[in-house]
């Protein structure tokens, strides 16, 4: 969904019905004598190996405010996939648990496996995304000039379809987008972080002049391959910092050069307008599993690594985040890709935005999974 801007990944080739194999053992380091080993085999994926290991090599699981990621695992259970069904009537009671009691359940019926590629280090990469919040109105006014819009009748008829220059400059496509307009917004690189995270907020001015939120929602793409702009403006030496403030920044003293800028990226997002319910507005938008996001308990993953649904541990240590923690894997991403893999749910706002934009950083990741 969201970090996905792109359709999720393939099921995986190696498993039945999503579901991970075990494969033989191979040979590992003996971990710290701390109690007995794993009796687990360890389970294949498509991308990765998991490597089972006992609770006290989970980093900081004693640590974790557990009750936080709780409801996050509750919203899995909404959709829930195998073998996780089972289990989510007792997820569901153990919701008012406190942490010991969540923790002990944790330990008696889950199994811990680190993620490892199937070569090269297990350390890898974590990235954030967020869900953005902006002014719009629902007609052209003299600020509000760019468009977001819903996916043209002819998208599923042209494959790839128009690039975003086209869409700018050739009449075909912009006929094929008439009447297809969600809102306007004031400025284009406002539109473009919107398609990046693939999801955002918007505080519509309505043609009565009454105000509402809604969200737009990912609804499908022009099949035209992502190319970043910040890389753009690096490859031709143009700013030194690609994050989005030393991208506005050469906005700001370059206008003339803004639309070049944005034709740099072929891809073009497409949305749907969501109403908000006033009583789940703190919660995020819908993830690929189907399900609210969770600002700090939610990540995107490569589900040829890792299933939806799954709970996963992560510890990520660096200046943007420190943490060790539960997180469920709710979300997929076109860029989000490998075995130890993840984007992370910052959550609304430009809090949230401004960590989404400084986090990249190391990443180790274990899988816990029914024994």
């Amino acid at each position: 969904m969201l970090a996905a801007c792109g359709s999720p990944p393939p099921a995986n080739p190696q498993t039945s019905q999503g579901l991970p194999r075990p494969v033989p053992p191979i040979a590992q380091p003996l971990p710290p004598d701390d109690g007995p080993l794993p009796s687990a085999a360890p389970i294949l994926q498509a991308k990765s190996r998991w490597q089972p290991v006992r609770w006290a090599d989970v980093p900081g699981f004693e640590s974790d405010a557990l009750n936080e990621a709780w409801n996050a695992w509750v919203r899995s259970c909404e959709r829930p996939t195998a073998p996780w069904s089972a289990l989510c009537p007792e997820i569901r009671r153990l919701s008012i648990a406190d942490g010991a009691q969540q923790r002990e359940w944790m330990r008696a019926r889950l199994q811990p496996y680190r993620v490892e590629p199937l070569t090269g280090t297990t350390e890898g990469l974590l990235t954030s995304y967020y869900e953005p919040i902006f002014e719009a109105s629902r007609r052209v006014t003299a600020r509000h000039t760019v468009a977001l819009w819903q996916p043209p009748a002819s998208l599923a008829q042209r494959k790839p379809w128009f690039t975003r220059k086209e869409i700018d400059t050739l009449p075909e496509a912009q006929a094929a987008l008439r009447g297809r307009e969600i809102a306007y917004l004031a400025d284009p690189i406002d539109v473009l972080i919107l398609q990046i995270q693939g999801s955002g907020r918007l505080r519509i001015s309505e043609a009565d002049g009454s105000q509402r939120l809604v969200r737009v929602a990912f609804a499908g793409t022009n099949d035209q391959p992502y190319r970043s702009v910040g890389r753009w403006l690096l490859d031709q030496n143009l700013i030194r910092d690609a994050s989005w403030p030393g991208i506005k920044a050469w906005i700001a003293a370059n206008p003339q050069r803004v639309q070049e800028m944005l034709w740099s990226n072929p891809r073009m997002v497409f949305f749907r307008e969501e109403g908000i319910d006033p009583a789940t507005a703190s919660q995020g938008p819908r993830g690929a599993q189907g399900v609210s996001l969770t600002a700090g308990r939610s990540i995107a993953v490569d589900r040829d690594s890792i299933p939806l649904g799954a709970p996963v541990w992560m510890q990520t240590r660096g200046d943007a985040l420190n943490t060790q923690r539960l997180v469920i894997a709710q979300d997929v991403g076109s860029a989000i890709l490998g075995a130890v893999r993840a984007d992370y749910y910052a959550g609304s706002g430009d809090a949230a935005g401004e960590l989404a934009g400084r986090l990249k950083q190391g990443l180790q990741l274990w899988v816990l999974w029914p024994k």
